[in-house]
């Protein structure tokens, strides 16, 4: 059996969750079928792995529509493929274009939904409704829809009723707990100016209304003031937001101490060093399907408070392996009170820096969680077992 993975992010180009799963998945794949990738950017080295840049003549166009021209480039590529797989809106309509040249099945994992992210409307202008259209398109065509949590999996047929629900099947992401797990070395945390010996919270993702970085800003102002704030944020969606949490940044380092903020893009080697040290994970975002950061810190051994939104609380489970914040949400996703949802996480945040102890309980006890239930092994066997059912 061929499978063509088609996406956006693979590595070394990779700053999302979706990105992540597609290079686990594709490395697990290959041990139980012939697989291709197919990915946006720059040439890649590795075997099977064709990226695809935008065509002459787009170079200026929307970048919605700079998408839609990839996605043809990498549909016309698909020829000889038993199923395509795609992997978020970016990729989508390559693998609905795929299924209608070639006759073959196409099969798309949600890792998020355009319409429950309206905020991407400041991000694309137009492109928006371009984006809405190749994800519409491509799940009320495909054979069938990975969610990857059972929340995505309401969400997915509360925002398009037109597909049945037997044909939405629920594959979590996972977790390479060999690779992700606690590094005791400090190296890296003195190279970036963080200090071993002071407790801090650390936040990693990129910087984007979804992951809600501009409440935990506003709530470190009352976290406890021994603790350091480590934000490995970058890839800003818009230049408003840039500017927006920069000038968070400012304010809060005028009030308190060890404040510090990674913009770049940092080795996955780092990340997890910075992950093990950290006294609490923060995730939170206002939408979340699954949150595969959480279990990247999980299995570091290292406490989560995170927003019980989305596919979260089957990741984290509440008092066992971290906090959950409660979240009442507008139609536009955001809290309702958005000072009330920054005092929730504060509350949170400063319940663990004030208990070590717990806090260390609950690493101990996500780290058990990340390998008992999230394996790349089983979720491969699964999506492979879906595959065959379609031929």
């Amino acid at each position: 059996m061929r499978v063509d993975l088609l996406s956006r992010e693979y590595p070394p180009e990779v700053y999302g969750g979706a990105g992540v799963h597609v290079e686990y998945l594709a490395r697990e794949l290959r041990t139980l079928a012939d697989v291709r990738v197919r990915c946006f950017g720059a040439r890649r080295d590795e075997g099977g792995v064709d990226a695809y840049r935008v065509p002459g003549g787009l170079e200026t166009a929307n970048a919605a529509l700079q998408v839609l021209g990839v996605d043809l480039e990498m549909a016309s590529a698909c020829e000889g493929a038993d199923l395509v797989h795609s992997h978020t809106w970016y990729a989508n309509f390559a693998g609905h274009v795929a299924k209608l040249l070639y006759g073959i099945p196409h099969v798309v994992t949600t890792h998020s939904l355009e319409p429950l992210r309206p905020w991407k409307a400041e991000q694309l202008g137009g492109g928006y409704s371009l984006s809405s259209f190749a994800e519409r398109t491509a799940l009320l065509g495909a054979d069938a829809v990975i969610a990857v949590s059972e929340g995505m999996r309401r969400d997915v047929l509360a925002c398009y009723p037109e597909i049945p629900a037997e044909r939405v099947a629920v594959v979590h992401n996972g977790i390479d707990t060999g690779e992700y797990a606690p590094d005791r070395g400090t190296g890296v945390l003195s190279r970036h100016g963080i200090d071993p010996d002071r407790p801090y919270v650390v936040f990693v993702g990129r910087i984007t209304r979804q992951k809600g970085l501009v409440h935990l800003l506003r709530a470190a102002r009352s976290f406890a003031p021994e603790a350091q704030l480590v934000l490995c944020a970058g890839a800003p969606d818009t230049p408003e937001i840039a500017a927006e949490v920069a000038g968070l940044v400012g304010e809060l380092r005028e009030s308190r101490a060890g404040v510090v903020w990674i913009s770049e893009m940092l080795p996955r080697s780092e990340v997890i060093q910075i992950l093990t040290h950290a006294t609490v994970f923060v995730c939170p975002s206002v939408y979340e399907p699954m949150g595969i950061v959480n279990l990247e810190a999980m299995a570091c051994e290292t406490a989560v408070v995170a927003t019980a939104t989305g596919g979260i609380p089957e990741v984290v489970a509440d008092g066992s392996t971290g906090l959950l914040i409660p979240i009442d949400q507008g139609i536009d996703g955001e809290p309702k009170d958005p000072e009330a949802f920054a005092d929730a996480i504060a509350h949170r945040v400063n319940t663990l820096l004030a208990d070590p102890a717990l806090a260390a309980s609950m690493g101990e006890a996500g780290r058990r969680r990340a390998v008992g239930h999230f394996s790349w092994p089983a979720i491969a066997t699964r999506t492979q077992s879906l595959y065959t059912s379609l031929l």
